[in-house]
């Protein structure tokens, strides 16, 4: 008997920033009916789209836009600058009549200081809602409770005047961290996860989970060395709290009568036990955990490899990895692993990892048209993390331009001008132009994605590093979980160096064929001696082994 896998393993998983896939209204911001305009370029069920199982929403509720929706004012309906809740129904309707699943984004750790909630909570010390929010007394002499410091810069509290304690925020001071000590508040969110399950979500992205729960006898975070105040803390009592997988086990146990729903958390890498802690001992907090290292390595193949066994080894039995090179807080990958090299042939070898190695693939929109990391100038930033670093730190900002669909004005995105500008290489990089060129980028993702498909190997399998490879190099196998079809297997290899490399692996001794080289630019289909070849600068290649047919 065949055991059903669950969607998620197979699946590939589409970023979508709200603000900048499609406007409809010409207002400059995107918006859900101009995402259900474009998901035909998504999944229409030909090769000439792009053939992603799910999309994963960035928050669409109501937010005063600080934090640009991680800051919600009101978690059960839709910002009116997206639309309405019968825009997202027709949404969900039109992605599932295409075979795509819905992930929401969901803000677990804190609310908006706008939120009713919160209003209620500060309006009074007697307010039946003081206690859904962390509030404390100063030491005196203007003094905060302790020394925690915000993730995005200065205290974690701030003083509020009206009732005469300070509140605690992890993030920004417009961000109030929500007691989760508290059982009402766990019921009301829980409460909101059911509402959205009504309306046909397929799963939840789940925003900072390791800050949930906090030590309340407020003790000061031990100092370490830092570059600035967040970072010259030791986390040990504002973050990744038990408290934390309590939540996380009662929101999995909610879901029991629902299996199709996945659970996707972000957690910070330097999480006690790293983010995998977050998948439970038995399985029983998150289905997915987001692993950022390869996100924030260079690109390097001998800082890849220890990372790649490390996170395949801690992943619980039942659990599923990740696979993420850019997401909406990070520089866009190809300027990051491009640096000092060439950028269009690392974003290639990049792409076949990104759906080769073991779990999930997540791609951020426009990463598969190579969109760049674009040039701002202060007065066009709209991110207060960005502002504030700017120009030391690149911020979110430049990843965060408009998707860039054509050659046209404004790249397609809207009629009006964009909440952010639109890259100066949207002339060069965009759907339309790299849709009609076989040898684009966009259509390297297509053929991968379809690969992906073919072979189950590449979605299923187990992962098996190849270790006697020359410098630069990475090589592992994708074994097919079933030994009988061990003539499954699919063997990847990638330099990441700037100079040829010649390849042994003596412990593989079946031929193959190569399914796809990123050097030649198309698939070649082309015979491959098993032990010995060559690897051309910054080329990856794609080998299935043994005696499959599968085109």
């Amino acid at each position: 008997m065949t055991t059903r896998l669950p969607w998620w393993q197979s699946a590939v998983v589409y970023q979508i920033y709200p603000w900048s896939f499609q406007d409809s209204n010409g207002d400059g911001i995107g918006d859900i009916p101009g995402i259900i305009s474009r998901l035909d370029y998504l999944n229409d069920g030909t090769a000439d789209s792009l053939g992603i199982d799910a999309i994963w929403l960035s928050p669409i509720y109501p937010s005063p836009m600080v934090d640009f929706g991680y800051d919600v004012a009101d978690f059960c309906t839709v910002d009116s600058r997206f639309g309405t809740l019968s825009d997202f129904d027709r949404l969900v309707k039109e992605c599932h009549r295409r075979g795509i699943r819905l992930i929401m984004d969901l803000v677990l750790n804190h609310t908006s200081d706008q939120h009713p909630w919160f209003q209620d909570s500060r309006s009074s010390r007697s307010s039946a809602k003081r206690d859904w929010y962390y509030w404390a007394d100063g030491k005196g002499f203007g003094r905060r409770p302790n020394n925690w410091n915000a993730r995005f810069g200065g205290s974690s509290w701030t003083w509020d005047a009206h009732s005469g304690q300070y509140y605690l925020h992890s993030f920004l001071k417009e961000q109030p961290d929500l007691n989760w000590h508290n059982p009402a508040v766990r019921t009301a969110m829980w409460d909101v996860v059911k509402f959205w399950l009504d309306r046909g979500v397929d799963g939840f992205r789940l925003d900072a989970i390791n800050w949930l729960g906090k030590d309340k006898r407020w003790p000061n975070n031990p100092f370490k060395l830092g570059l600035r105040g967040y970072t010259r803390q030791e986390h040990r009592y504002d973050r990744d709290q038990p408290l934390g997988h309590q939540a996380l086990k009662e929101l999995r146990a909610l879901l029991s009568g629902t299996p199709d729903v996945v659970l996707i958390g972000e957690a910070s890498a330097d999480t006690p036990g790293g983010p995998s802690a977050f998948y439970g001992n038995g399985y029983d907090e998150l289905h997915m955990l987001f692993d950022f290292r390869l996100l924030k390595s260079p690109w390097q193949a001998e800082r890849f490899a220890p990372l790649l066994e490390a996170g395949d080894r801690v992943i619980p039995r039942g659990g599923w990895p990740t696979v993420v090179f850019s997401n909406h807080d990070q520089p866009r990958h190809i300027d990051r692993y491009g640096a000092n090299g060439d950028a269009e042939r690392r974003a290639r070898a990049a792409a076949v990892l990104l759906f080769t190695l073991r779990g999930t693939p997540f791609i951020y929109y426009g990463e598969e048209l190579g969109m760049r990391n674009t040039p701002l100038r202060y007065r066009d930033l709209r991110d207060p993390y960005t502002k504030r670093y700017w120009p030391f730190r690149i911020g979110r900002d430049p990843a965060r331009t408009p998707m860039q669909w054509d050659g046209s004005e404004q790249a397609g995105f809207s009629t009006g001008r964009p909440w952010l500008p639109v890259s100066p290489h949207y002339r060069e990089l965009n759907a339309a132009r790299e849709g009609a060129d076989p040898a684009s980028l966009l259509n390297l993702y297509r053929r991968l994605i379809r690969l992906r498909k073919t072979f189950p190997a590449l979605s299923e399998g187990t992962y098996r590093p190849i270790g006697t490879v020359p410098a630069g190099c990475l090589v592992f196998i994708r074994e097919d979980a079933s030994p009988a079809k061990r003539d499954s297997d699919m063997l990847v290899a990638v330099n990441f160096s700037s100079e040829s490399r010649t390849v042994t692996v003596p412990d593989v001794t079946s031929p193959g064929v190569i399914r796809l080289s990123t050097w030649s630019g198309t698939d070649s289909a082309t015979p491959w001696i098993a032990a010995r070849f060559h690897l051309e600068p910054d080329e990856a290649i794609i080998v299935s082994l043994g005696n499959q047919t599968a085109a």
